[in-house]
């Protein structure tokens, strides 16, 4: 009976956070990938996905020397849902508070990283390894930026680069970068003719970082996480929204649009969400937390459909 008891409970509060997150659709559990400051999960680009488990990269913000940059995560949902993650070595300069991972479309084992001062890292990913090929900044830094996030688009081989200065509580907005993006003969990041457009998040309010993510769907659609806390053992509180569109032209010109009221897809109280990425050819986000003394957490939700 005790048994019993303790799994129609489990139900019932997986029930609870659901409707609490305003999301409909599918969605898997939270599941924990570390339990303190250094096991968070500050960006993630996905890899693979079959039959309910999605493979991805994941980052974390770590800044002294010999801390874990980068693992492989492996989330399982279903009866016997878990989160595995494993170290990756990391051969090269190490980085200082890494903040987001993408793959590059066409390139499969390369990725891009970024480091929250504007530092990109073009990886390449054999095995448990991966390797730094170069790397840049990015163009348009302003004094006092502060970057969590980075996406790539592509169109017909074409690509596009979306990023953000996260933004600062209701005195400072989120600035979006967009720019055609390409790699040289030699491995450095190439960015064409600069957009921004400024982005206020609509949840949380308050102290909020108004953009901890991006993700750009394969029909060109925006969405980001938006995140705030009260300190290294919370509260957190999150939400991910629909802030615009990405246009990439046969030509390779890319637009920027930032929704001036961008609609609310799903809360996550209690958890900082710094990842964000729709899982291709899915409805699914795969969401990665860095809730700091409270290690990290991941999870899918319904949130990329049209």
């Amino acid at each position: 009976m005790q048994l019993r008891h303790k799994s129609l409970l489990a139900a019932a509060t997986a029930t609870l956070a659901l409707v609490a997150a305003g999301q409909a659709g599918a969605a898997g559990p939270w599941e924990q990938v570390g339990d303190d400051v250094k096991s968070g999960v500050s960006g993630l680009a996905v890899t693979g996905h079959s039959d309910g488990t999605v493979h991805a990269l994941i980052v974390r913000d770590n800044k002294k020397p010999g801390d874990n940059r980068i693992a492989q995560l492996t989330d399982s949902k279903g009866e016997s849902a878990s989160a595995d993650v494993a170290p990756v070595t990391w051969d090269g300069a190490e980085p200082t508070d890494l903040e987001a991972v993408e793959a590059v479309p066409g390139t499969p084992g390369e990725y891009v990283a970024l480091a929250s001062r504007g530092l990109v890292y073009h990886l390449r990913l054999t095995g448990s390894t991966v390797k730094v090929l170069d790397l840049s900044p990015l163009p348009g830094i302003r004094e006092g930026d502060d970057f969590e996030s980075f996406a790539l688009a592509s169109n017909e081989g074409k690509l596009a680069a979306v990023w953000a200065d996260r933004g600062d509580g209701a005195g400072r907005p989120a600035t979006v970068f967009a720019a055609p993006f390409s790699y040289s003969e030699y491995g450095d990041a190439k960015f064409g003719a600069l957009q921004r457009a400024s982005f206020r998040a609509p949840y949380p309010t308050g102290d909020v970082r108004h953009v901890s993510d991006i993700s750009v769907t394969g029909d060109g659609r925006m969405l980001v996480s938006s995140a705030s806390d009260a300190g290294d053992d919370g509260p957190f509180d999150s939400a991910v929204s629909a802030a615009g569109h990405v246009r990439i032209s046969e030509s390779g010109a890319v637009r920027l649009r930032v929704s001036k009221s961008p609609a609310v897809l799903g809360k996550f109280m209690g958890f900082k969400v710094e990842a964000l990425e729709c899982v291709p050819g899915s409805r699914d986000a795969v969401l990665g937390t860095d809730d700091e003394n409270k290690g990290g957490s991941v999870r899918t939700a319904a949130l990329c459909g049209s």
